[in-house]
């Protein structure tokens, strides 16, 4: 049907032509633009993930750059501290020459004066975008959440799309030599808990004040013992010659708290006799005893030969090179009459010999100390945060047990937030939290100490074996600084120049740790930066693969297209000759 009022072929080749320009123009704004979904319009979804991908890899980018700064101030300070630690293995080393004898120590604390001085123009220098980790200034330096600083290292995105900024932590007291408040590397620790309120003892004292403290505290008890001076020479001169006496050993002693009855020991008669003599000594000595050893080695024949459960023992000095204790001889109980006291006496001495009578030797008696008791001198100390104390307790031999407390436990036990235990009765609060051995008394002994002691109504044990004490005592913070290192001075203080090398040696240590801090700081920043270069070119590479359009597709089609274009202006030609055949029949 042909009209002259509606030409359909035109109609239908106009539309064609319409959507071959439409597709021709996306197509042309692919190629312009090299991108696939330019819009959300061209699909929502991932027009939504690649703008919120390019916004991610823009803060990503600001990230590294973070790191680069970041990276420049952990670099300053490790260079500083690189520096500062030779300085102090040289101040080390000037300590150790002046424990030479003839070296004239004024002269050498002139050259440590000059190190000293070094290590304060390396620490003032030590600053980047005006930060210095080497010279601080925070309110308490032992407190994690106010010394921590913080380099940006990473941007990240959780699965409901909350983003948040990660930082690598670094603690400045790893760092800081020099702080405002004090407590730096090269300062008195003020965390110092001295005796940790009597569980240990200071072993020493220095003039200038350095103290160093024991790992242990304890009490071991002695075995029953008298000792007498000899008086001799002793001479058996017939074969009646005689010195007789009773030997107990292992009785109660009635000062130990002990409840009724009292167990009454054990007793056994000694006889020494010219045979006695002659069996220990030879028969070349004639019966005669000339010196102590002599005597102690006869006695000793003689009350072990009975059974008695003693022995007879000679003394040396305790110190070097240990000399002998001339003329002193001690009756000493083994303890092994299976009796818990701890005892030994000589009583009923009968004496019948020809000259010397008993060599000095009279009725005696000693009794064993109990170990199984112990007083604590306290003295009032903090327990600072993330301090925590450790030891182990045990009695009479029995297996350790182990105990530890921190800043929360006394806190909490105390009512405080202090840390603070402040006096007798808080310490054995805190002692009796820790320590359930049953049958243990822990106690204000009502004169500024603390008792510690097995019951004894249910411990009747005396003498060697029993024990009680503190062992294995740590804190974790330990070996601290307790002086300031510009106040080591060896020409006004000579006698210190051991403790100044122990001192030295704890700074220095951690001088090393705070180094190998910042190095580990430093690698972990180097690793986050090259994983930053890789993500944004991961991010670009994704996204590109949602939206980039394939220019080699797009090209091609765009050849389609423009065929097309031909074919569909050719065909609106075509519908528009009909009607021009129809307006000829008019003319």
């Amino acid at each position: 049907m042909v009209s002259i009022l509606t030409n359909a072929g035109a109609i239908s080749a106009l539309q064609t032509l319409r959507t071959i320009n439409s597709g021709m123009a996306e197509v042309r704004g692919q190629l312009n633009s090299g991108l696939r979904i330019q819009t959300a319009a061209d699909n929502a979804a991932y027009w939504s993930i690649s703008t919120t991908m390019r916004s991610d890899a823009k803060a990503v980018s600001a990230v590294q750059d973070a790191l680069g700064l970041g990276a420049a101030k952990v670099e300053t300070a490790y260079a500083a501290m690189d520096a500062v630690t030779g300085i102090l293995s040289e101040f080390k080393a000037r300590l150790v020459t002046a424990r030479e004898p003839g070296v004239d120590k004024g002269k050498l604390q002139k050259e440590l004066d000059q190190l000293k001085r070094q290590i304060l123009s390396i620490v003032d220098s030590a600053s980047f975008s005006g930060q210095n980790w080497l010279r601080t200034s925070v309110s308490d330096i032992y407190d994690s959440d106010l010394n921590r600083t913080s380099v940006a290292s990473s941007f990240s995105r959780d699965a409901r799309n909350g983003v948040s900024l990660n930082t690598a932590d670094f603690f400045l007291r790893d760092s800081s030599l020099f702080n405002s408040t004090g407590g730096g590397i090269l300062q008195a620790d003020t965390r110092d808990l001295r005796t940790v309120g009597g569980i240990r003892f200071v072993t020493s004292v220095d003039v200038d004040g350095y103290t160093t403290n024991s790992n242990y505290n304890n009490r071991a008890g002695q075995a029953g013992e008298f000792v007498f001076h000899f008086a001799g020479p002793i001479s058996f001169a017939s074969p009646g010659d005689t010195i007789t006496f009773d030997v107990t050993v292992d009785k109660d002693s009635p000062s130990q708290g002990l409840s009724l009855p009292l167990h009454t020991g054990k007793t056994i008669g000694v006889t020494v006799d010219r045979a006695t003599v002659d069996t220990v000594l030879g028969a070349g000595a004639n019966g005669v005893i000339s010196d102590y050893t002599q005597y102690a080695a006869v006695l000793k024949h003689a009350v072990e030969q009975a059974g008695t459960g003693a022995t007879v023992q000679t003394y040396r000095h305790d110190y070097e090179p240990y000399p002998p204790i001339v003329d002193q001889i001690g009756f000493k109980t083994l303890q092994n009459s299976g009796f818990n006291g701890s005892y030994v006496e000589v009583s009923n001495l009968v004496i019948n010999t020809t000259t010397g009578g008993a060599g000095g030797l009279s009725p005696n008696a000693g009794f064993g100390t109990r170990g199984s008791e112990m007083t604590l001198t306290f003295e009032q100390f903090e327990v600072y945060k993330d301090v925590v104390v450790s030891f182990n307790f045990s009695v009479n031999g029995e297996a350790p047990s182990s105990h530890a407390f921190d800043r929360n436990q006394v806190n909490a036990l105390l009512g405080k937030d202090t840390g603070k235990i402040e006096t007798v009765d808080e310490m054995v609060m805190v002692l009796q939290s820790l320590i359930t051995r049953p049958d243990t008394i822990i106690q204000n002994n009502g004169s500024g100490g603390i008792l510690i002691k097995s019951d004894p109504a249910a411990d009747r044990k005396s003498g060697a074996g029993t024990f009680i004490g503190f062992t294995n005592i740590d804190v974790n913070i330990e070996p601290i600084a307790r002086r300031n290192f510009l106040d080591v001075d060896i020409a006004a203080n000579p006698q210190s120049v051991d403790s100044y090398l122990q001192y030295i040696e704890v700074v220095l240590q951690r001088t090393i740790d705070g180094a190998a801090a910042l190095g580990s700081l430093l690698s972990r920043i180097d690793m986050q930066t090259t994983f930053a270069q890789t993500l944004m070119a991961t991010i670009d590479e994704g996204v590109g693969r949602l939206v980039d359009a394939d220019m080699n597709e797009t090209s091609t089609r765009l050849k389609a297209l423009q065929s097309q274009e031909q074919l569909g202006i050719q065909a609106l030609q075509i519908a528009n000759s009909d009607a021009q055949s129809i307006l000829q029949l008019f003319r």
